[in-house]
């Protein structure tokens, strides 16, 4: 959290690619730098959460430029790129905390809005 605070208030997330897997990798790299050694990088294994696997790891080199290039004109196809980037969840830990950092930058920078997570009912969102 302490991390995430600091990345808007130092300024940094205006360094942040928008939109892109390079700044999501940047993302995740600024908040989990320290913490664990695979900050940064796509995974490379394969990973579930309770029964729902997530993208196969053997893809991930394929489907990520993808997703990174689908369009962001309307606030739908916007939450499409938001939704698949979630599905591939590159990352072996953090990725809710990283893609919507990510998602709010797409959405500041396409709408001049962000999304007040404080708002968002936890279970109505999974």
């Amino acid at each position: 959290m302490q991390k995430a605070y600091k990345l808007f208030e130092s300024g940094d997330i205006n360094k942040v690619e928008v939109g892109t897997t390079k700044g999501l990798c940047q993302i995740h790299k600024y908040l989990f730098d320290g913490l664990y050694d695979f900050v940064g990088k796509v995974r490379t294994l394969n990973i579930a959460k309770c029964e729902f696997r997530f993208a196969n790891s053997l893809y991930l080199d394929t489907i990520l430029p993808v997703i990174a290039k689908m369009p962001e004109r309307t606030f739908e196809e916007i939450i499409a790129k938001y939704v698949e980037m979630n599905i591939a969840h590159p990352f072996l830990e953090g990725n809710g905390r990283v893609t919507r950092i990510w998602l709010d930058l797409v959405l500041k920078k396409n709408f001049r809005k962000v999304v007040d997570w404080q708002n968002v009912d936890k279970e109505l969102y999974l």
